[in-house]
Order: C-alpha cells, then sequence, then structure tokens
C-alpha cells in the first residue's frame, strides 16, 4: 500500500468523481483509477461503487476512508513536527478559506506576515467550507478560515470578528436613501444570492427566515462581484457582508436593522493537530493585525 494511493482515494471519496480527483491530484486520469484498482484488490474489498460518472464509497470504502485520512493527516503533523524542531520560523503553510472571506480579509494581513515572516511561505486555499473541512481532516490544509459555527468531532474553533450584514439595493430604489432598513420593507422585492454550497447564502436566508420572509431568489451566482453587478443592473436585491460594501455605481447598501444580521468569521483548526511557531504566529496575526494599508 502506498501513501499516494490513499491521496488518489481520498481524493475521490471527496469530490464523487475520478476525472475531477485527478485534476486535483495533477495525475492523469488512467493512472490514479489503476492505482485505486491496485489498492482494492490489496485490501480485497470493493471501494467505489462506479454508477456512471460518479463513484459512491460502498460500505467498506466508508470505513477505510476514516483511517486513510488518519494516516495522512499523521503523516502531515510528523512533518509538521520534524520542519518545527529543525527550523523555527520557517517552512511552509497551508491556510484554507471560503471565497467570500479571501478578497476582503486576508490580503493586507497576509501582506503584514510576509513582512514579520519572510522565510514562511503561505499558501492560500479558496474552497466552500465542506470541503475545506475535509482537507482539514485529510492534513491537506492546516488551518481554515470560515464562517462559524462549524460542527464536527475533534474541531477547535476560535472566534475572529462578527460583521454586519446589508441589504444591497439598485440606486434608484425607492428606499435607495434611506439610513437603514428591515428585510420586512423589501419582502416583495425579487432577491439575487449566492448559490447553495457556499455558506453565505444560508446566513443571509437565515435573516430572511429571522424577518419571516422567504425570499423570491431570481438568480443565483458563486460570486460577489456577480450578485452586485445584477443588483447594479436594477434585477433585484441582495444580502452582502459589510466586508463586500464598496463604492460601486448603480448599488446602495444599507445596515440591516435586525440586531442579530451579522456573520461570525473565525478559525478553524483540528483538536489534536500538532501546531508549528509559524502557524501560531498566523493565527495571531489573523486575530489581531488591523486590515490597514502598509505604508
Amino acid at each position: 500500500m502506498e501513501l499516494h494511493q490513499l491521496r488518489y482515494f481520498c481524493a475521490v471519496a471527496r469530490t464523487g468523481n475520478f476525472t475531477r480527483a485527478a485534476e486535483q491530484e495533477h495525475v492523469a486520469q488512467p493512472s490514479l483509477s489503476q492505482q485505486i484498482l491496485k489498492l482494492e484488490d490489496e485490501l480485497g474489498a470493493k471501494l467505489f461503487d462506479r454508477l456512471g460518472r460518479k463513484a459512491m464509497l460502498t460500505q467498506f470504502g466508508e470505513a477505510f476512508l476514516l483511517r486513510a485520512q488518519r494516516i495522512l493527516r499523521e503523516l502531515s503533523e510528523a512533518k509538521c513536527e520534524i520542519q518545527e524542531l529543525a527550523g523555527g520560523n520557517k517552512g511552509a503553510l497551508v491556510l484554507g478559506t471560503i471565497p467570500t472571506i479571501a478578497p476582503y480579509f486576508l490580503p493586507l494581513r497576509l501582506a503584514l506576515f510576509a513582512r514579520q515572516y519572510p522565510d514562511v511561505q503561505v499558501s492560500v486555499v479558496e474552497e466552500i467550507t465542506s470541503v475545506l473541512l475535509t482537507r482539514l481532516h485529510e492534513g491537506k490544509i492546516d488551518i481554515a478560515l470560515v464562517a462559524l459555527p462549524v460542527h464536527g468531532d475533534g474541531l477547535v474553533c476560535t472566534e475572529l470578528t462578527r460583521e454586519p450584514l446589508y441589504a444591497v439595493l439598485p440606486e434608484n430604489h425607492p428606499l435607495a436613501n434611506s439610513a437603514s432598513i428591515s428585510l420586512r420593507d423589501i419582502q416583495d422585492a425579487p432577491f439575487i444570492l449566492l448559490k447553495d454550497g457556499h455558506c453565505f447564502r444560508d446566513t443571509a436566508v437565515a435573516a430572511c427566515r429571522r424577518a419571516r420572509l422567504r425570499p423570491n431568489v431570481v438568480f443565483e451566482s458563486g460570486h460577489f462581484a456577480t450578485v452586485l453587478a445584477m443588483v447594479s443592473a436594477g434585477m433585484g436585491l441582495s444580502i452582502v457582508p459589510e466586508m463586500a460594501v464598496e463604492k460601486r455605481p448603480g448599488c446602495r447598501f444599507l445596515p440591516l436593522s435586525d440586531d442579530r444580521s451579522y456573520r461570525r468569521i473565525g478559525l478553524v483548526h483540528l483538536k489534536n493537530h500538532f501546531q508549528t511557531h509559524s502557524q501560531r504566529a498566523l493565527v495571531e496575526c489573523l486575530r489581531h493585525q488591523p486590515a490597514a494599508r502598509i505604508a
């Protein structure tokens, strides 16, 4: 049994597709499939049911996945410990983050971190929360920056900040010049939201639910930039976090009057994960560094 076989197996389990798994692992799809077959032969059990383009874990695959993830995670942690002993504040670390946080929260903070720790290489992986948590368990990322809460055994969550939510309206909307707005005031309006899978969609829908509003969703996207462009064009209204508020022609941003309309942002790591000096330094930077422009 080879470590790359375990990586390929976990990638197929994560993506549910041999082709996407091969792309993520940077290997040819036939080679990946052959290694999975060799792994199944060695184990004497079928790990996947091949259903067209989908690959579904069998009962044996479900049982093996937990152990494969643990092996890969322990290997990653052993590597971290050796790097810690050898180099102190040197080496590399991987930060996972969701796309609705990364472009707003990270650039200035990571630039400051790079100035303070020039020997530490930080790689950023952008994915939705469920994928980040899987990769955290597999040892592929060291820390995840996500919207809280998240649930799962063996996870440690640290809240960093809470940011208010805003309604974004076309500039010609009758309420566009209000100081703030209640979602009840726009309950009949067409809404533009992020697609399912993005945790901020759940945050926005929860805010609507508190206002006893069922949003009439007319358009969905995977990016705030597209959402704001559609609002600017007059296609509907939306809800965004404070980070996404910007000077944009055609849009007006109004704070929501509901004092519970906010998003919690925090860091997640594995409870038993060994953290190096550089990882702890990055956590402190993300926790305390202000988003001030570097001179």
